[in-house]
């Protein structure tokens, strides 16, 4: 089979290693959305690894010719705008973080009434956007400056341990880890590996059901505990780095030959 990757990192960690399991037998085209045009033949499956829109546009094109995408360029824009994911979310009754969106930053800053801690974040998921907790008016004033005409959304910051909880999802197995919240003012650091058996009671089941809400094949699911193993969503990102988990690249190579095969994704 062929498999293509759409992305201008195919040394990606994630991706590398599944290549490698790929290659005895099968064929991996790398695709760069900067440079690349649809081939005129398509290859049985991409993966679309990135979200920038001449990555969208690409996979839109390939899927218009009927070529596998996963996941599909409709998936992947919506995990892009954290608007619709956070409506489309909470109407399907997913414990999602109340969000609300404004034009800009400084629209909002304009009239802010900061009686609690809230985080603010760019609309638009991409690499280098905002994500910030603001307590009150001096954090928004250091915002205001460079990120004034950003579009965002705000949502209550909900007190927790300061650990998130990064789950992951492939073809239908949950993997997990721990890390130092992004708002920690000591920084991230590294993952603690977490065992799925280790994670409170539903929340795999919540992983799962955050797919076939937003059909996802491959997908992160930011949560926070807020008490007693109580669930909160903060993110859901279209095909992650999923870095260091091990097994991880194999679940990859097992979804990618199913839905070369024409198989749906999870297994």
């Amino acid at each position: 089979m062929r498999i293509g990757l759409i992305t201008p990192e195919p040394g990606h960690p994630l991706l590398a290693a599944a290549s490698g399991l790929l290659a005895g037998e099968h064929t991996v085209e790398a695709l760069d959305p900067r440079t690349s045009d649809v081939p005129r033949r398509p290859a049985d499956v991409y993966l679309l690894k990135t979200g920038t829109p001449r990555a969208l546009d690409l996979a839109r094109q390939l899927e218009q010719r009927g070529a596998t995408v996963v996941n599909t360029a409709a998936a992947t824009a919506l995990c892009q705008d954290r608007t619709r994911m956070a409506e489309l979310a909470r109407r399907s009754g997913l414990p999602f973080a109340a969000t609300r969106t404004f034009a800009s930053l400084a629209a909002w800053a304009s009239g802010a009434q900061l009686s609690s801690s809230v985080v603010v974040k760019s609309r638009h998921n991409r690499r280098g956007d905002l994500v910030a907790r603001v307590d009150g008016p001096a954090q928004l004033a250091r915002l205001r400056t460079p990120w004034a005409q950003e579009p965002v959304v705000v949502q209550e910051f909900a007190p927790n341990s300061g650990w998130d909880h990064k789950l992951w999802a492939v073809g239908g197995r949950v993997f997990a880890a721990l890390r130092r919240s992004e708002l920690s003012p000591g920084g991230r650091g590294p993952d603690r590996p977490l065992e799925p058996g280790e994670l409170p009671a539903g929340w795999a089941d919540l992983v799962h059901q955050v797919g076939t809400v937003f059909a996802l094949d491959v997908y992160g699911v930011d949560i926070v505990d807020t008490g007693g193993g109580t669930p909160l969503i903060v993110d859901i990102n279209a095909f992650p780095g999923i870095r260091g988990q091990a097994g991880a690249p194999e679940a990859l190579v097992a979804l990618t030959l199913r839905r070369a095969s024409g198989a749906p994704g999870p297994a």
